[in-house]
């Protein structure tokens, strides 16, 4: 039998060792050129083939990163409050149907159904604005001060329930105290006594509290960048983040903190629907709804869901001030990946690239890009593409255009400012935001556009042309 089973772990120790002279060299660039902080672990069908820390855990004294180093995940903890509520109905004690005003009468907001909270199709409105307006910053708000708030005020939803999408917290913050309502138990119990303690995820919590490393052993502060100091500092010095001060008691679509290594937990719980019954995990995993609009997005229960050039995904990504987050698994090929950061350096696109090293899909290693001068005719490289992207928090394919602006190409999106592309071969012009994004045209002998491509973190996929 032992025999066996070392052959049966053969294939992925020699695959795992191959792919990680890789793995080395590109988190090693990600790094030097782009100042990577945090932590990385790369899974396949359930056995790791990357796990490595770079950086810092605290900057000022130089505590660097290990494996048990614990991040604020941001909105990855939408999936854990999902799965509290998702108990619940496999306990019969919560329907789908049940409405937001059969647990909170006071709350304006009618027809609103539990289905609906799960699935960002709620149209709730902004909770954290009218917090952050009628609320005292002196002190730490809650979810019953968030009720409160929306019961006092009353700001309407932003579309009829059912009958659009729009990532919303809120409802996330509101199912968080459904659970308190139903269970009899404070969130964060909760969470510990039914999912963190079953599961072994003995550094994840619920942190509604103040934190730091005396009282959370391993816990790495959240670093923001300082244009004026030209350095890093701590994201909860800063006054003007309500995030890290009166709003950061706020639970449900945020404030778990875990590590690398229990989020891998959690996700082969996922998998093999340890927590729930198979039903149920299915549906959490299943497109529950779907944006009509471009870009197309679709939802589980807390979760997203959909399909790209790499296969059919699950994921979420989150974001808190200094941190910023990737869950990631590729269900056909069972391939996870987990970026971690507490520098905000961008967790989607770094785990997009470690996917693409697994799956052998297109890639090309980051490297310093410099400008060159070419007497070219910039206009041979205008039109209108559709663009795949990691953009949070959705992956989406969107329409992008390539203009000209005072004789130089620059990228035009959907919504956001123009950025410039800098020109550094015949065919290949690269961001100037700093961010590792190139766009390369691929040309025949007659100098004709055969395909156009879009590198983002090391990730080559095809733009393609609309008009």
């Amino acid at each position: 039998m032992k025999k066996i089973f070392l052959i049966l772990l053969l294939p992925f120790a020699l695959y795992a060792q191959n792919s990680k002279s890789l793995f080395d060299a590109y988190m090693q660039a990600q790094t030097n050129l782009y100042g990577f902080n945090g932590n990385v672990l790369v899974v396949k069908n359930g056995h790791v083939i990357y796990k490595k820390s770079f950086g810092y855990a605290d900057y000022n004294t130089k505590r660097k990163l290990d494996s048990n180093s614990i991040f604020d995940c941001g909105s990855i903890a939408k999936e854990f409050t999902a799965m509290g509520i998702l108990l619940l109905k496999d306990k019969g004690m919560i329907n789908y149907t049940d409405t937001l005003r059969k647990f909170f009468p006071e709350l304006p907001y009618t027809n609103i159904t539990i289905q609906q909270l799960l699935t960002h199709t709620s149209g709730m409105p902004n909770g954290f604005a009218v917090v952050s307006k009628y609320f005292d910053h002196d002190k730490i708000a809650s979810n019953d001060d968030l009720i409160r708030l929306l019961a006092q005020e009353k700001p309407p939803v932003l579309f009829k329930p059912g009958e659009n999408m729009m990532y919303s917290g809120t409802a996330f913050n509101l199912l968080a105290s459904i659970i308190e309502k139903i269970s009899g138990q404070p969130y964060k119990k909760y969470m510990e006594e039914k999912i963190f303690k079953p599961l072994g995820m003995v550094h994840t919590m619920v942190a509604n509290g103040p934190r730091s490393e005396k009282n959370i052993p391993g816990y790495a502060y959240g670093y923001v960048y300082s244009d004026s100091l030209k350095k890093y500092v701590r994201a909860d010095s800063l006054q003007s983040s309500g995030w890290t001060s009166y709003l950061a008691g706020i639970t449900g679509e945020g404030i778990i903190i875990s590590t690398t290594g229990d989020l891998l937990k959690w996700d082969r719980a996922l998998r093999n629907h340890s927590l729930l019954t198979e039903t149920t995990q299915e549906a959490m995993l299943s497109k529950q709804a779907e944006r009509n609009t471009v870009p197309k997005v679709s939802f589980g229960y807390g979760i997203r869901v959909g399909k790209n050039d790499f296969g059919n995904y699950i994921f979420h990504n989150g974001s808190w001030p200094g941190y910023i987050s990737m869950l990631i698994r590729y269900t056909n090929e069972d391939v996870t990946a987990i970026v971690l950061s507490n520098n905000e350096s961008h967790s989607e696109f770094i785990a997009d690239a470690l996917v693409a090293i697994v799956l052998n899909k297109k890639f090309v290693m980051p490297y310093v890009h410099k400008e060159t001068l070419i007497n070219t005719a910039p206009d041979k490289y205008i039109g209108k593409y559709m663009m795949q992207l990691n953009r949070p928090p959705y992956m989406v394919t969107f329409p992008i255009e390539i203009i000209i602006k005072n004789n130089k190409l620059f990228i035009h999106p959907q919504a956001g400012p123009d950025v410039e592309l800098k020109q550094e071969s015949e065919t290949k012009f690269f961001f100037a935001d700093g961010t590792d994004q190139q766009i390369e045209f691929e040309t025949d002998n007659s100098d004709k556009h055969v395909s156009v491509w879009h590198i983002a973190w090391g990730v080559k996929k095809e733009m393609k042309k609309t008009d």
